[in-house]
This record gives structure tokens, C-alpha cells and sequence, in this order.
């Protein structure tokens, strides 16, 4: 039992320097280890600020993405469609370009076969009116003048212009 109760001439000198290591420790370690935990309290509340901040602001960050991505999104598809407009305008000018091109060609093609009917059936009367005029004359036996030609002519193309507008 004797070893757990200190004597007294080992107690008195340890509970002095005790004391002595406590007042020191009071005076310059605990203000300096005091004011070192305050420093670590203050940083680490900074510390949480600074990333409540970075939270809120990459929060806000991500809102501003999302809207402008929504906009974008929508400016893309307005210009998808005014392109898809724009291409059924062309289309459609081009094809109504082309129809009238066709109209017009298919009229030019009219006129001109029709011009080209009358000039043939103009040529056609005038070898028939000759080949008649030669024919009349052989049978007549005699030369017809050009005045006379001409009447007869013109007696057998207006007669085979009634006999066309039958």
C-alpha cells in the first residue's frame, strides 16, 4: 500500500513544480494555443462561407446554363423551321419558274408549228394553184399572161381556203 500513497517530501515538491509548470502554461502556452484555435475556428468558418458562396454562385451558374441552353434550344429550332420554310419558297418559286418556262416554251412551240402550218399550206396552194394554172393552160391550149396567172391563183387559194375553213 505504501507505493500508492506519495510521501511527503515527494508530494510538496512535485505538487510546487506542478503549480509553477501550471502558471507558466497559464501565462504563455494556453494564450498562444488559445488564439491558434481561434485563428483555425475563424479560417474554417471563412473556409465554409467561401464554399457556401461557391455552392450558391455554381447553383446560380447552373440555372443560367439550363435557361440559356432552353434558349438556344428554341433559337435553334425557329431557325430550323424559317430554313425549312425557306427551302419549300425556293422549291416552290423554282417549280413555278419552271412550270412557266414550260408554258411559255409549249406556247412558242404552238406558234410556231402554227406558223409553220400556214406557211406550209401557203406553199402547198401556191404549187397547186401553179400545177392548176399549168394544167388550165394545156388544156386551153394556150399561154396564160401573169395578170391572168395571178387571177387564177388567187380564184383557187381563196376556193381551197373555204374548202380548209369546212
Amino acid at each position: 500500500m505504501d507505493l500508492l500513497i506519495p510521501k511527503l517530501s515527494e508530494l510538496i515538491p512535485a505538487a510546487i513544480s506542478f503549480l509553477i509548470i501550471l502558471f507558466v502554461a497559464s501565462k504563455f502556452v494556453w494564450p498562444s494555443i488559445t488564439d491558434m484555435l481561434d485563428e483555425r475556428a475563424v479560417t474554417i468558418r471563412e473556409s465554409l462561407e467561401r464554399a457556401e458562396a461557391a455552392k450558391v454562385e455554381a447553383e446560380r451558374l447552373l440555372e443560367e446554363y439550363k435557361h440559356t441552353m432552353a434558349e438556344a434550344r428554341r433559337e435553334a429550332g425557329t431557325i430550323l423551321q424559317q430554313a425549312k420554310q425557306s427551302a419549300e419558297t425556293t422549291r416552290s418559286e423554282a417549280s413555278a419558274r419552271a412550270q412557266a418556262e414550260y408554258d411559255d416554251l409549249l406556247v412558242k412551240a404552238r406558234e410556231a408549228i402554227e406558223g409553220e402550218k400556214r406557211a406550209a399550206i401557203a406553199e402547198l396552194q401556191q404549187s397547186v394553184a401553179d400545177i392548176s394554172v399549168a394544167v388550165a393552160g394545156k388544156l386551153i391550149g394556150a399561154e396564160l399572161s401573169k395578170a391572168d396567172h395571178l387571177d387564177v391563183i388567187a380564184k383557187y387559194v381563196s376556193e381551197a381556203g373555204s374548202l380548209n375553213a369546212n
